[in-house]
């Protein structure tokens, strides 16, 4: 305080000082002989001067008061205190089309379906979209696949997105440079043939909605693997005119069987359909399977055990709503041919050339009108332990 003081009272001096000089340089002038003032100045010219000597006076009387009162510091800080920088208007359209930055939430499901039942009614968009695949992980407990699935998407960031929903927490499981660091989306509890596996798919596909670049959604789980490179698969579904819902009428006990007649008048028999739970359905589709409020209720309340839902509530609702968009399929290969509830499981002796070929080329299929041998791009179930034969006959028979 008292060097601000100091140097006040230097400053004031300073204006004094100069102030006195002019003043004495004016009497000078007014001083000088008439007959030289009036050679060198009018006499207008003169009462001129005179005015902006005595306003120049009184405006250092004013400022060495002012710097007397209130100091040097408190002057400056008044004059920069009143600067008000420019904001940048903040991009609202940025918040539409760029996907959410953290998959954690605190939505609740009716929330999130809402929210995720948005679909623009104009075809072209504003702006360069490039059309991205979904991989939706539905998952018991850890990924042990997942450096097979990481070498599929290496070098392919623009086009894929990766979601998790599981019921243990995955986020501690993966490094940072992992394409399933942080993926894992708010997750419950979903058991087997009840509805809440179809709620927890619902929860995967809206999550995925979220980011208006996901074009296509593919439903795997902790036991399958893809079987051919990120491109082969990428051209596969993006110029596919159908998505790969299995639907078929089933006139056994295991299909028609399980119909419950108080579906009716939503659901008929006739239209009653089984199909596998893993699929890959189009944007327009996903958007259906989220915002229907009209089957729901019906296959929650009559499709129990032992009709299981996770195999009828999607193929049937689709059928009814969008029989023209399905292919009637799965892309996901499985083996029926042991028996029982669950298709076979296949470990690290079942590894080898044989295996894949005929995999890959066992059966023909219907693609966009034509007759095809590539049918499945992605196989299941598959235990731990062939992860290890799996990298290393990848390069070879998976090509990549």
């Amino acid at each position: 305080m008292f060097r601000s003081f100091n140097r006040s009272r230097v400053i004031a001096l300073i204006i004094q000082t100069s102030s006195a000089k002019m003043l004495s340089k004016a009497v000078q002038l007014l001083t000088c002989g008439r007959t030289g003032l009036n050679k060198a100045f009018p006499i207008k010219l003169l009462l001129l001067l005179v005015f902006f000597l005595a306003f120049l006076v009184a405006f250092v009387i004013v400022t060495v008061s002012t710097i007397k009162y209130y100091g040097i510091n408190s002057v400056v800080t008044s004059v920069t205190s009143s600067f008000v920088p420019c904001q940048e208007k903040p991009n609202v359209f940025d918040k539409w089309i760029k996907p959410p930055l953290a998959l954690m939430h605190n939505m609740s499901d009716e929330e999130l379906l809402w929210l995720a039942s948005f679909m623009p009614q104009r075809k072209d968009y504003p702006f360069n979209r490039v059309p991205k695949i979904a991989f939706m992980f539905l998952t018991l407990g850890p990924l042990p696949f997942a450096p097979l699935w990481e070498r599929l998407l290496m070098g392919h960031e623009k086009h894929y997105s990766v979601y998790i929903h599981s019921q243990v927490s995955s986020s501690a499981e993966f490094p940072a440079s992992s394409v399933f660091y942080r993926r894992q989306i708010p997750s419950q509890v979903a058991e087997w043939g009840r509805m809440s596996i179809c709620d927890a798919e619902r929860r995967l596909l809206a999550n995925a909605l979220l980011d208006i670049s996901n074009e296509w959604f593919v439903l795997l789980s902790e036991s399958c693997i893809p079987l051919y490179n990120f491109t082969t698969i990428y051209g596969y579904i993006s110029k596919s005119k159908h998505s790969f819902m299995g639907s078929f009428d089933d006139p056994s006990p295991y299909g028609r069987g399980r119909y419950n007649g108080n579906m009716s008048p939503e659901v008929s028999i006739e239209q009653w359909r089984k199909g596998s739970q893993w699929f890959e359905v189009n944007r327009e589709l996903a958007v259906s399977i989220v915002k229907d409020t009209l089957y729901y209720p019906k296959f929650k309340e009559f499709c129990t055990p032992a009709c299981y839902v996770d195999e009828h509530y999607f193929p049937t609702m689709l059928t009814i709503e969008k029989p023209a968009a399905l292919a009637n399929r799965s892309l996901t290969w499985v083996d029926w041919s042991r028996g029982g509830a669950h298709p076979a499981t296949f470990g690290e002796p079942d590894i080898n050339e044989d295996f894949f070929a005929r995999i890959m080329k066992g059966d023909n299929c219907t693609y966009n009108g034509e007759s095809i041998s590539m049918c499945s791009l992605f196989a299941r179930k598959f235990s731990p332990s062939a992860l290890e034969p799996l990298i290393q006959i990848a390069p070879k028979i998976l090509s990549f």
